[in-house]
């Protein structure tokens, strides 16, 4: 996964690690890393491992991520007294640049945090620079832990080349979901309810704008935010099996049918029809999300990370939704998780590195999650605050991994995908792409990757 909001780097720097990576990463022929089978003696008995030190490569840095990291690795040893955490914590940037050349050498880590796209997470599978983990899972029962549908990001073919079904590779923490934040007061002076669907949002556009509002708030000039746009459009549209394939790079799926058409041809004419603020492909994605504090905009679609700083300036007024493409159906939308916790090929304490994947991802772990302001990616609506956007998220993540379809980031595809993705994306808005030119360039990157695996 590329982090979305607060940690998200943009594509130039996904095409210049997917550079380093083609230079740095031993190729598909690498011998598969050993791990133990499903139903194989595994020990669970982290007191009997002796004094040992486990070491963990994270991107946990910022204000709650760091302080849930610090008070799980702190809570682990004082359970176990002899286990010492070594923890190396960079940035997101920092650890896609130094994580590959540690896994190539000979001193790596133990566990490590690995980004879930192809480029990152499948490189290191294809070169045997991971673990599966199915044995574990069966050990400590993670399949029965998380959601199919939260559990498939994390898993690869153990050659590398299938994302999003086969062997599981990482556990992760915490969960991101795409949706529409509005203002409440907005939405009363328009005397309008909150939509129950997609028919209802897309009417609820129809009147903002008809009433002088600015419906939809955006900015694209990083090109990236309006695939948080275009997906959940596309969810409401779209086979989610069918877009499942296209995002996790899978073959079996075209980008040039009538109903990706269609999902195209909405955002452009959103943006003709005056729907967006103007100059979108101008505008920053900060200074986007803002105008909705100051009172500028109904809605804005985005992820589950901006909730934060939304309620720090609106308060009670800012909701959260995810309409359905049927009132009374599970909503398909984008979203994933936080980068995995995995573990790597040349640690000496397998079973050490799995106990403390096990350890911070437990129940215990989510509530600690949920105190220190990040978001559970598992039983998520219980831990939810009683009132306020947070609550809003925290239900709706739930509600769409438990009975909708959490679809992957569409830049999850290929090593490419960003760049084409955002590029496409700034010329639908512009009106120099037109609906079958986007789906064609799409489909030429998905379709060049997949036929070439």
């Amino acid at each position: 996964m590329f982090p979305r909001g607060k940690t998200f780097t943009g594509t130039l720097i996904a095409a210049a690690l997917a550079l380093t990576l083609a230079a740095c990463t031993p190729g598909s022929d690498a011998p598969a890393p050993s791990a133990p089978a499903t139903g194989a003696a595994i020990n669970k008995d982290v007191a009997s491992m002796g004094d040992v030190t486990l070491t963990v490569w994270d991107q946990e840095v910022r204000g709650g991520q760091n302080e849930q990291m610090t008070k799980l690795n702190a809570a682990f040893e004082a359970k176990y007294p002899n286990v010492s955490i070594k923890r190396n914590s960079q940035s997101f940037e920092d650890l896609g640049k130094t994580l590959r050349l540690a896994l190539s050498g000979t001193d790596a880590p133990d566990v490590v945090q690995a980004n879930n796209a192809r480029n990152t997470m499948g490189a290191f599978v294809k070169a045997g620079q991971l673990l599966p983990l199915d044995g574990w899972a069966d050990a400590y029962g993670w399949n029965e832990r998380y959601p199919a549908s939260v559990l498939k990001y994390s898993q690869y073919s153990t050659d590398g080349t299938t994302f999003g079904s086969g062997s599981i590779y990482g556990l992760p923490q915490v969960g991101e979901i795409v949706g529409v934040f509005y203002s409440k007061k907005k939405l009363e002076s328009l005397d309008l309810t909150l939509p129950a669907d997609w028919a209802g949002f897309e009417s609820a556009i129809v009147t903002a704008k008809e009433a002088g509002e600015t419906p939809l708030l955006l900015g694209n000039i990083e090109k990236w935010p309006a695939g948080h746009v275009f997906g959940p459009i596309q969810g409401a549209k779209v086979p989610a099996e069918q877009i499942e394939k296209l995002g996790f790079g899978n073959a079996g799926a075209s980008w040039i049918t009538p109903e990706n058409q269609a999902a195209a041809q909405t955002l452009a004419d959103w943006n003709a029809k005056g729907y967006f603020n103007k100059g979108v492909n101008g505008t920053e994605y900060d200074a986007a999300w803002q105008k909705l504090t100051k009172g500028e905009g109904v809605f804005l679609m985005g992820g589950s990370w901006m909730a934060a700083d939304l309620a720090d300036a609106m308060g009670e007024d800012v909701g959260f939704f995810v309409p359905p493409a049927t009132a009374g159906d599970g909503a398909q939308t984008t979203g994933g998780t936080g980068l995995p916790f995995t573990v790597t090929a040349k640690t000496k304490n397998p079973d050490l590195a799995a106990a403390y994947i096990d350890f911070i991802t437990n129940d215990e772990a989510m509530g600690i999650l949920a105190d220190t302001g990040n978001l559970p990616v598992r039983n998520t609506s219980t831990y939810a605050p009683e009132t306020g956007v947070l609550k809003d998220v925290f239900t709706a993540f739930e509600s769409v991994t438990t009975d909708g379809v959490l679809l992957p980031y569409l830049d999850y595809a290929t090593p490419t995908m960003g760049d084409t993705l955002g590029d496409s994306l700034q010329g639908l808005l512009e009106g120099k792409l037109d609906a079958q030119a986007f789906t064609e360039a799409m489909e030429a990157d998905y379709a060049g990757f997949t036929q070439g695996k």
